[in-house]
């Protein structure tokens, strides 16, 4: 009787999963969208035009199953298009791949307090993945969203820093070690090669964001901005943490950060 009631439950599950994957409908993007993109978008300047199609499928998949909401301040298409790209970025090296552990994001006017939420002067949060009464939402702050995708010299994208968030909460916990993403026999390269990395940071000896030596999960989404904003850089400065990465994302970006002419 017990494996039939799990059989049961277990068939239950399957039809409720590929029920919810047909009824993902593709959101419709604002005229103009390619050159908001290509204005704005590194990572999609840099794709071929096959690519370029295949990236923006995804946004439409990604807006069509997320839904963003303005905190006092109005989202705009371009702020859609930056919050569905941070999104698609570290997923583009699978095809099927969905955040099913997000449904709501919260676009704020500035930095938020972690506790309450709200913004005060002292607020120095930028993005957060709920957990918890928050489970199944992420806050952005406005202008750190635009910030990762103008300064395309810089490491820094909070979006993307927070979607990682959502890969590494993928095996239930968000601890820096992307159990879903990585191989088992990569396991113990990683994790030495990451202790070694924030041990190098809190010396002074790395050029990671010092955010990135407060704990793993930290340094796991720190070095995922690093790895899509300066691809060619962090190969050189760090190849074997490089190597690792493409194996984690099943992919190589090749970042064009030129300007559109």
């Amino acid at each position: 009787m017990t494996r039939i009631l799990i059989l049961v439950f277990i068939a239950g599950f399957i039809v409720f999963f590929l029920r919810y994957k047909k009824t993902v409908k593709l959101a419709e993007l604002p005229a103009g969208y390619r050159d908001l993109l290509l204005a704005h978008v590194a990572f999609y300047r840099g794709l071929d035009e096959a690519g370029k199609k295949r990236f923006e499928e995804k946004i439409k998949e990604l807006l069509g199953y997320i839904h963003i909401h303005g905190v006092k301040t109005e989202v705009t298409d371009l702020d859609r298009l930056l919050i569905a790209s941070s999104g698609v970025i570290p997923i583009f090296g699978f095809p099927e791949w969905k955040y099913y552990n997000l449904r709501d994001i919260l676009l704020y006017p500035g930095a938020f307090n972690e506790i309450d939420f709200n913004i005060k002067e002292d607020s120095d949060i930028l993005g957060m993945v709920g957990s918890g009464t928050m489970q199944r939402m992420m806050i952005l702050s406005k202008p750190a969203l635009h910030h990762g995708f103008e300064n395309t010299s810089g490491r820094e994208n909070t979006g993307i820093h927070e979607f990682v968030h959502l890969l590494d909460k993928e095996d239930g916990d968000v601890d820096g070690f992307p159990e879903a993403l990585l191989d088992k026999q990569y396991t113990l390269p990683w994790l030495n090669l990451v202790a070694e990395e924030i041990e190098s940071i809190k010396e002074g000896r790395s050029d990671f964001n010092g955010y990135g030596a407060k704990n793993k999960a930290e340094f796991f989404a720190v070095a995922a901005e690093y790895f899509f904003e300066q691809p060619g850089i962090f190969k050189e400065q760090h190849p074997e943490l490089y190597e690792l990465m493409t194996r984690i994302f099943n992919q190589r970006p090749n970042v064009n950060n030129g300007p559109v002419s």
